[in-house]
């Protein structure tokens, strides 16, 4: 497999397995990953909640879009994407100028229970933070099946399988 001509990006909900998968792809294909989310940390120095804390989640979006920019051109290897890149479609733009848009997906109520085991995620610091992940989920879906290449179940499938799958797409 030659990365820099199936660069592909994994997008999808939170507790969707992204940054395991990421991991695992590279592992197995020896691609290089490059992780939004780690990436924008190492930038303000700080967690994800405390930059949606201090900055606001503008900012961190705006971090994502400016991240996306420098990595754009002939980037070879695997993008791992925070849940709601794909909420700017200048964001999509760019991912889908880097290769194939992977979206994993799950049940929701197995997305809920793999989120919800980090109590620390800045969108659901809310009164009801089930509801509240609902209505993010709905809110998104549209937005990842429209920016997909491809979409895998990852509800019941072991990491490696779903590495499997995607490589069997490569």
């Amino acid at each position: 497999m030659n990365a820099a001509d199936n660069a592909i990006a994994l997008i999808g909900f939170m507790g969707a397995g992204k940054s395991a998968v990421g991991r695992k792809l590279s592992q197995r294909t020896g691609w290089p990953r490059y992780d939004t989310d780690e990436r924008i940390r190492e930038q303000f120095g700080i967690s994800i909640p405390d930059i949606f804390a201090r900055h606001g989640e503008p900012a961190f979006r705006d971090a994502e879009t400016a991240l996306l920019k420098t990595l754009q051109r002939g980037l070879a290897g695997i993008v791992v994407t925070g849940g709601g890149i794909i909420l700017r479609e200048e964001n999509v733009r760019i991912l889908r100028g880097m290769g194939r848009i992977i979206w994993l997906d799950a049940d929701e109520e197995i997305l809920w229970q793999r989120a919800s085991r980090h109590s620390t995620r800045p969108l659901l610091q809310a009164p009801d933070p089930r509801a509240r992940f609902a209505e993010l989920l709905r809110e998104r879906l549209p937005r990842y099946q429209t920016a997909a290449d491809h979409r895998i179940n990852a509800s019941r499938s072991s990491i490696a399988a779903v590495t499997d799958e995607i490589i069997a797409l490569l």
